[in-house]
C-alpha cells in the first residue's frame, strides 16, 4: 500500500476547489479560488514561522528558504507589505504563477491528472483530476466535512482549511448543503478556534466580498 503524503495548506486549496467530476476549478469565475490560495499560502507562511501577521500587522520573520517553492515564491512578495490585506493582495495578483506551481507539484506526485482538450473543438482547455488509486486528494473535502460534522476539536490545518472556504464562500459547493444549515454554529466556532485563522480569515473575507462587488 502506497504511503499517503502530507499536503501543504495551498496544496489542499487547490485540491478543495477542483471539481471531481469535470476537472476544472469551482467558485465564482476563479475568484474565490484565487483568495482562498492566497490565504493558504500566508497562513501556511505563518505555520512555518516565516511571517507573523494579524488583521493590522504583517512582520516577516525569516526570510529563509522553506524548501517549498510555492512557499519561497510567497514569501520573496511580501517584502513590501505591512498588513496582512497588503499581503493578500500581493499574493492573489500573483495566482497566475502561484497556482500552476502548486498544480506542477501535485502531478509531479501523481496527486492529480492532467488532461488536455478543447471546449467547442475550437479553445484550449487543461483540466485536472483526481486519480483513484491516490486517496489523498479526496480526503481533504472528506476531513473537512469530518470536522463540520463532529463535536471533537479538529486538527489545527482542518480549523484552518475550514475557515478560508468559509471565508471566500466556497463551503456551499464543499459540503451537503442539509450539513451546512444544520451546522452554522459548529462552522462559526472553528472559524474562531485559531488566532491564526480568525485574523487571515477575517481579512481574506473581507477582500473576498470587496473583489466581489467590483466584478
Amino acid at each position: 500500500m502506497q504511503e499517503q503524503m502530507m499536503l501543504s495548506l495551498p496544496e489542499e486549496i487547490v485540491l478543495l476547489t477542483l471539481d471531481d467530476e469535470t476537472g476544472r476549478a469551482i467558485g465564482r469565475q476563479g475568484l474565490a479560488t484565487s483568495i482562498a490560495l492566497a490565504g493558504a499560502v500566508l497562513m501556511e507562511l505563518a505555520l512555518a514561522g516565516r511571517v507573523d501577521t494579524d488583521r493590522n500587522r504583517l512582520e516577516l520573520l525569516d526570510r529563509s528558504p522553506t524548501g517549498d517553492a510555492v512557499l519561497d515564491a510567497g514569501l520573496a512578495l511580501l517584502t513590501d507589505a505591512r498588513d496582512s490585506r497588503g499581503a493578500l493582495m500581493l499574493l492573489a495578483r500573483e495566482e497566475a504563477g502561484l497556482r500552476p506551481a502548486v498544480l506542477s507539484a501535485l502531478l509531479s506526485r501523481g496527486l492529480l491528472r492532467q488532461v488536455d482538450g478543447r471546449v467547442l473543438l475550437v479553445f484550449p482547455e487543461r483540466r485536472y483530476f483526481k486519480p483513484e488509486d491516490r486517496p489523498e486528494p479526496r480526503e481533504v473535502r472528506a476531513r473537512l466535512i469530518r470536522s463540520v460534522e463532529r463535536d471533537d476539536i479538529p486538527e489545527p490545518r482542518e480549523a484552518l482549511l475550514l475557515g478560508l472556504a468559509r471565508a471566500t464562500a466556497l463551503l456551499p459547493l464543499l459540503l451537503p448543503l442539509e450539513l451546512l444549515a444544520a451546522r452554522q454554529e459548529r462552522i462559526a466556532l472553528l472559524a474562531r478556534l485559531e488566532a491564526l485563522n480568525r485574523s487571515v480569515s477575517e481579512t481574506v473575507g473581507d477582500l473576498y466580498v470587496t473583489r466581489l462587488r467590483s466584478v
